[in-house]
């Protein structure tokens, strides 16, 4: 299924894209979607009905709204350096081990909204990732088949960063990756049954319509079975909780100068084969 939430910014209501790419409203069948959802099968089997049956009624698409496919977001959790070529682009060693980061909730925005340039920014960067996202209560898990059967699904994160911020103001990563606005997550969250190997899935990024990004998951450095696994091994995951899986080659970061930084009416489309695309203008914060 193909889960996402529609309407202004803090009043979405839950809805389904069927398989002929019609809009269906899932209000009366579940309050939202969100992590109490994910952990409920009987609901999730209720919306599954409902569709087959073709009893929800279909949403006017037009001029309405897409926001986050996930409400109430437990914790963002980030692994960073993540893919062969990007770690070669940025002259990093591959980690021996997943790089964990922590994005802020209130850091996660509609695929389409406008992402905000943070003040006095010269380095604010792309990322088009794999978002994963949690279904069932993971604790120490002990296999990565294991760690698969707690994904309730996957969506398209963009881990926007301001690489000053991170890198040359002292402490951790995390200051330049919590700005307002910095992660986009959507359209849809696509259930894992849809997906049946998250290790071949193609990801694009385009900024002014310039691809900038072509990567796959098949390039990951720990797989997203993996970094559930290993993750586990450090924190509760709760259902509803997201984990970005990291980025391909192709940042800012790794180009030569001088970097072409995003600015304040730059346009970025990013895609995951499967689960949608996103579209942001950005604009001065």
């Amino acid at each position: 299924m193909k889960l996402l939430r529609v309407g202004t910014a803090g009043a979405e209501r839950p809805a389904l894209l069927d398989a002929e790419g019609v809009l269906r409203d899932l209000s009366g069948v579940v309050p939202d979607i969100d992590g109490a959802l994910l952990a409920d099968d009987a609901a999730l089997g209720r919306i599954r009905t409902a569709a087959e049956a073709g009893e929800l009624p279909a949403l006017d698409a037009a001029g309405l709204r897409v926001g986050p496919p996930l409400a109430r977001i437990g914790k963002v959790v980030c692994i960073g350096l993540n893919y062969h070529d990007h770690a070669r682009e940025t002259g990093a060693e591959p980690p021996a081990e997943p790089v964990i980061f922590f994005k802020a909730a209130d850091t996660v925005v509609g695929p389409h909204d406008t992402v905000l340039v943070p003040r006095g920014s010269v380095k604010t960067d792309w990322e088009v990732e794999l978002a994963v996202v949690i279904g069932r209560t993971a604790r120490y898990l002990g296999s990565r088949e294991e760690a698969l059967g707690h994904v309730a699904g996957y969506a398209v994160a963009h881990d926007v960063s301001e690489r000053e911020f991170q890198i040359e103001r002292g402490g951790t990563w995390d200051k330049g990756k919590n700005c307002e606005t910095f992660n986009p997550l959507g359209p849809w969250l696509v259930t894992a049954d849809e997906v049946p190997d998250p290790q071949a899935l193609g990801l694009r990024l385009w900024v002014n319509g310039e691809l900038r990004q072509d990567g796959s998951t098949a390039d990951q450095i720990f797989s997203v079975a993996e970094v559930v696994r290993y993750v586990s091994q450090f924190m509760t995951l709760y259902p509803g909780d997201v984990i970005n899986t990291g980025t391909p080659a192709g940042v800012a970061l790794g180009m030569p100068e001088p970097k072409p930084f995003l600015r304040a009416g730059d346009v970025v489309e990013l895609e995951v084969e499967g689960l949608g695309r996103q579209r942001q203008v950005f604009a001065a914060g």
